[in-house]
């Protein structure tokens, strides 16, 4: 048993296990401190080693003590309530008072009094991990999690622009904008992570409400957007309760405000239409407890649904296009509209004036335009002495000599500046901008820890209603005179720079794929894609797309069954035209399913993809090329290779289309398997990353039904525009694995082709 407390884990070892009988005493042997990263730890400790055996996580979750931790351990008596999923409710440690000769260290757990008391000890039922769902026989013969994962670890939120018009008709979905701060929750087996739009975790900040999640998921895997919001009797957001919650947390209304399922039970839902994954998150918050509450909508109806919440006091609505996928962008899918204006700015400064002897009179604020930091005048109402209090605290490790701004402000006769390092963003309402560009009315709200300072830009509002991304792109082709044809595309904005270092445009990136289209067509036609789209270059948000959108054109569709039994819509292209156009819409990298259209359940392309450890010397990467190669020949198996593009090599088995899914799958993995097993200091095929270290995961699940793989030929959306390229193997101690860019990779199009048997070796052409 292990309870956290002040950077380790406190441990006790209790032989028979707690027990919810209050008449039971279970002996518990106090034992040294651990790690913090012993939490985490579960499998096999060798015999003779330090708690060598099995060890298995029964049970995680919250511990609160009653009274203070330290002067507990000192007394002997520890009292803490359990909030885990197992082990719930009030319990004690005391320690037992010894006799001469035996140990200090043995104390007693013990069950007090409360609803969830029992007359057996309530555990033996559970005996599998609460992390992986595995017994103790099965951790240790190294089985794989039985527990369902999340599809994704992170991903960028999809963001409102600001407007003033609201749009007509009913293909938009109206909800409340809720005064709080953005999470994206992500809830998988016994443990959630609450994470903020700039990538903070909030889970310990809001540990009552990731418990809750815990608990009313059940095991189930979700990732949910929301607004972790203070609420009043009314049902009103209040921002200042929330501050006032995060410097003491007790506010018994802190509320999770779920409006939309990012995934569910390991399934993708982001390229899913908004209005089903509406449908799908009602449904599966009917029950959830109170704290949790899901975000309705009324389709339609935008203006009255405006007036209503000004009228109610509320921020504002957020209008929603109903068949919008969640790309992660602010793409004009979702709008905004402020009952009054706010926004956060970046705290630049401070002023203090003559009448003070310390504190703070009023804050200056700016904003970003680019790299430039532009002021944007002062809020000097609002702040409280508390607030005061807290400011004076943050500013105190970064003042700075200069102003950061490009156009500091001057000082008026009866005050004192002090510049800021501009790190703290503040929550901010106003009357109106000025003509000078600066705030009327300012007043502070709050500090928001949730938003990143670098992305603090002037809010504008539009005029009219932006339409979606690749909508926009089709306008700016038919209307912008900066536009070329290729292969019968208009191409839009073709000077528009998508890489930096060394910078390469649109038209460039359309300029490789037309030259390398006729080598590249045989391994990506007719097979199902999936697709990387960075309509503004690799330094802003990119997004995966593998469904076909109801505008697409040169594409071809086809509907398969997914593993619920539903009928999806996917898509591939036949010709150069439609590589053409994918680039038009965005697209940088093109993966391919391991089977063609008229064979879609017989996959005829198998894929090993050597992973290394961090940091690993290149030459063991390619001894790891060797080994497999060596093994796929005494299989009889013929291989072709290729540059990844990134840090690994992939490693291509072209097969007559013959036997399913299941069968090819297990076929790779056993391969993968075979190499951990006659290398195991070299190699592992467990997909977990705490098991690569010091080897190369030899990566054989993208050959499963559904999964992907790199086009040879295909760019990469990273840095340098690398290109993942069929290589010969007398080419492998030559060229390393991101070493071919486009410029390298039209120049081999002169040279013979390293590949050139390979489509009579799978007869992918007929």
């Amino acid at each position: 048993m292990r309870l956290e407390w002040e950077g380790v884990l406190l441990s006790w070892a209790v032989p028979k296990g707690p027990s919810y009988d209050t008449h039971d005493k279970r002996l518990a042997v106090k034992v040294e401190e651990h790690p913090l990263e012993y939490r985490n730890f579960e499998g096999t400790i060798p015999k003779g080693e330090y708690g060598g055996g099995v060890v298995m996580l029964w049970d995680e979750g919250y511990w609160e003590p009653y009274k203070n931790v330290d002067e507990g351990l000192f007394k002997g008596e520890l009292k803490f309530v359990l909030k885990g999923r197992r082990l719930r409710g009030k319990w004690a440690l005391v320690r037992w008072k010894a006799k001469d000769g035996e140990l200090k260290d043995n104390w007693l757990l013990l069950k007090e009094k409360d609803e969830y008391v029992k007359t057996t000890n309530g555990i033996t039922e559970f005996t599998t991990s609460i992390r992986t769902g595995r017994t103790m026989a099965e951790i240790d013969a190294g089985k794989e999690d039985k527990i369902t994962r999340n599809p994704f670890e992170n991903t960028d939120v999809q963001l409102a622009k600001l407007v003033n018009k609201v749009p007509e008709g009913e293909d938009w979905l109206y909800e409340l904008k809720y005064d709080g701060y953005r999470i994206l929750s992500y809830v998988e087996c016994s443990s959630a992570r609450l994470i903020t739009r700039n990538g903070n975790d909030y889970t310990r900040r809001f540990h009552k409400i990731a418990s809750s999640l815990i608990d009313f998921a059940g095991g189930r895997a979700m990732v949910l957007d929301g607004e972790m919001a203070i609420t009043d009797a009314s049902g009103k957001t209040d921002f200042q309760a929330l501050q006032n919650y995060m410097k003491n947390p007790k506010a018994k209304n802190l509320t999770y405000i779920v409006f939309d399922l990012l995934a569910l039970d390991g399934k993708d839902l982001r390229e899913q239409p908004l209005i089903k994954r509406k449908e799908k998150l009602k449904a599966l918050l009917k029950d959830a407890p109170k704290c949790i509450y899901y975000s309705r909508y009324v389709r339609g109806s935008g203006k009255e649904s405006f007036v209503v919440a000004c009228e109610a006091g509320m921020e504002g609505i957020v209008g929603k296009k109903a068949d919008s996928i969640y790309s992660g962008t602010r793409n004009g899918d979702w709008i905004k509209l402020k009952c009054d204006k706010r926004q956060e700015f970046v705290i630049g400064g401070y002023t203090l004036s003559d009448k003070k002897v310390s504190g703070v009179s009023s804050l200056l604020l700016g904003v970003y335009e680019g790299s430039d930091f532009v002021y944007a005048g002062r809020a000097g109402t609002g702040l409280s002495e508390s607030d005061i209090v807290l400011l004076e605290k943050k500013f105190a490790n970064i003042i700075r000599a200069d102003a950061p701004f490009k156009a500091p402000p001057k000082s008026k006769s009866n005050e004192k500046i002090t510049w800021l390092e501009p790190d703290l963003v503040a929550e901010i309402k106003y009357a109106e901008w000025t003509e000078e560009n600066l705030l009327r009315q300012a007043s502070f709200k709050g500090i928001r820890t949730d938003k990143n300072p670098r992305d603090v830009k002037r809010e504008k509002e539009e005029e009219e209603i932006v339409t979606p991304s690749e909508m926009v792109h089709e306008k700016l082709a038919e209307t912008n005179k900066n536009s070329i044809i290729v292969n019968s595309i208009k191409i839009s904005n073709p000077d528009k720079v998508l890489f930096h270092e060394p910078e390469i445009t649109k038209g460039d990136i359309v300029n490789y794929y037309e030259k390398v289209s006729e080598r590249m067509l045989p391994y990506l036609s007719n097979r199902i894609l999936s697709v990387v789209r960075c309509p503004k270059g690799i330094s802003q948000t990119c997004f995966f797309k593998k469904h076909p959108a109801a505008d697409s054109k040169e594409v071809c569709t086809i509907s398969i069954i997914n593993k619920n039994g539903e009928a999806e819509e996917y898509f591939y292209i036949e010709n150069t035209t439609g590589i053409i156009y994918q680039v038009q819409m965005g697209t940088l990298e093109f993966h391919t399913w391991g089977s063609c259209v008229d064979e879609i359940e017989k996959p005829n392309m198998m894929v090993f993809d050597l992973d290394p450890d961090e940091g690993m010397e290149l030459d063991r990467v390619r001894q790891g090329v060797l080994d497999i190669k060596s093994i796929l020949n005494e299989l009889s198996l013929k291989s072709y290779l290729k540059t990844s593009g990134g840090k690994g090599y992939h490693i291509v088995v072209p097969l007559i289309p013959s036997v399913g899914w299941t069968v090819f799958h297990d076929f790779s993995r056993g391969v993968a398997a075979v190499m951990e097993q006659k290398w195991p200091d070299r190699y592992t095929s467990n997909v977990r990353k705490a098991k690569r270290t010091g080897k190369i995961f030899i990566d054989w699940i993208r050959n499963g039904r559904g999964a992907t793989s790199i086009a040879p030929y295909s760019i990469r959306a990273r840095k340098g525009a690398r290109v993942s390229m069929p290589i010969g193997w007398d080419e492998l101690d030559r060229i390393a694995p991101d070493s071919i860019d486009m410029a390298e990779a039209v120049r081999r199009m002169n040279g013979g082709d390293p590949w050139a048997d390979f489509l009579k070796s799978n007869q992918m052409l007929k």
